[in-house]
């Protein structure tokens, strides 16, 4: 059920805050998981490490299929269907995928993570936009619970191991809490979708239209893909670049990717402050994005030790650090009454970088390590360009 944003009370709000955050941390487990347990699963299926991958693959194909089709019904159904329809696609994902018997079962599951993922996007981002006036700053929690989740997660499998029990209930340790999770969210009330909000802001932001307001949405959308592609090239290349090119041991190359998760956390926790101050989002797009560009090229360039890792913090800090949900809050406000179709479209692109950046970043390995990371900052460049592009349209507009 969903009613008007001023009949929600605090406690209500904050039990619905709670509700929404928990599925996150769920989330968080679920994106992992099957990483996590890939000698288990391939024990299980009776096939290669390489299978198991190929298996994880259909996570993104799920997400690439359903989040233009779940943003779009979340503005004609409801918020609330969305998110809990997300969390049983979740709950099924974790209760098939350690009973599947062979790996096509398995990439069904997987497929449901990917639906479940955007399902829960779609209602969720809308919900706490809708909930809090128009104000993005409490999407950028999200990015932090997530990060918990990561983290709970790899420590639940190693006790698992370490104790020789199944590794499955690190599966259904998701299951009991979407359970949990499910009973608390069922009888709370959602704020209706899409209600334009009357703030000075959000009047300014409606002011936006013809030729600027279709700029911005190019670049946006341009956004969705450069934001996502930013944190992928470097996680999945940090440690090899540092391994490689700087000659660094194993434990100081793995280092860094800590201290990129230590600084994303750090990250999200001011942009959170800073956004509940009311600072202007597009402003922090720019300047987020040029801190990121800047801590590569330190990263890229220095060959010192604690440099590096200083500008591994500074890269989580600022490209982990929820501003790709900062730029999607902008989008939103664009269309006000489309809120789930613009966060399906924003995260379909993302989705598209997560396909594409293993690729591309394959190919440019052939070359030399340097030219991968050359790529990242080209990624860096684009997503400065596209807040200087905001910033002109909202001026124009």
């Amino acid at each position: 059920m969903e009613i008007a944003k001023n009949q929600i009370d605090t406690t209500a709000k904050r039990r619905l805050s709670v509700s929404l955050y928990l599925n996150y941390l769920v989330h968080g487990m679920g994106m992992i998981i099957l990483a996590q347990n890939m000698n288990s699963l391939g024990t299980a299926w009776n096939q290669p490490i390489k299978i198991v991958s190929f298996v994880i693959s259909g996570i993104g194909i799920g997400r690439l299929i359903s989040y233009l089709i779940t943003g779009f019904l979340s503005d004609k159904i409801s918020r609330k269907f969305f998110v809990e329809f997300g969390m049983f696609c979740y709950a099924v994902f974790a209760l098939g995928m350690p009973m599947a018997k062979n790996i096509w079962i398995a990439y069904f599951f997987a497929i449901l993570a990917g639906v479940a993922n955007s399902s829960l996007d779609a209602g969720t981002y809308t919900t706490f936009v809708e909930m809090n006036g128009g104000n993005g700053a409490y999407t950028i929690l999200i990015k932090a619970f997530v990060s918990v989740g990561e983290f709970i997660l790899p420590i639940l499998v190693t006790i698992l191991a370490g104790q020789g029990m199944w590794f499955g209930w690190s599966f259904m340790a998701m299951v009991i809490l979407l359970a949990i999770n499910f009973c608390l969210i069922l009888p709370l009330k959602f704020p209706v979708a899409n209600q334009a909000d009357g703030s000075a802001v959000n009047e300014r932001e409606s002011e936006i239209k013809g030729v600027a307001k279709k700029v911005m949405t190019g670049a946006l959308i341009v956004y969705g893909y450069s934001s996502m592609a930013l944190m992928i090239w470097f996680t999945q290349w940090i440690t090899m670049f540092a391994q490689q090119t700087m000659h660094m041991s194993d434990g100081a190359a793995h280092f860094l990717l800590s201290l990129y998760s230590i600084g994303s956390i750090t990250g999200v926790l001011v942009l959170f402050a800073l956004l509940g101050r009311n600072v202007k989002e597009s402003r922090l797009l720019l300047i987020v994005n040029a801190i990121a560009l800047a801590a590569l090229l330190v990263i890229m360039q220095s060959g010192q030790l604690l440099l590096m890792q200083v500008a591994s913090f500074a890269f989580g800090f600022s490209a982990a650090s929820g501003i790709m949900q900062t730029g999607l809050t902008i989008f939103m406000k664009l269309y006000p009454t489309h809120r789930g179709m613009i966060t399906g479209v924003f995260y379909f692109f993302g989705s598209i970088a997560s396909f594409t950046v293993p690729i591309i970043t394959g190919m440019l390995s052939d070359i030399s390590m340097a030219a991968v990371m050359a790529g990242d900052l080209v990624m860096a460049g684009i997503g400065i360009l596209v807040a200087v592009i905001v910033l002109l349209a909202e001026k124009k507009g």
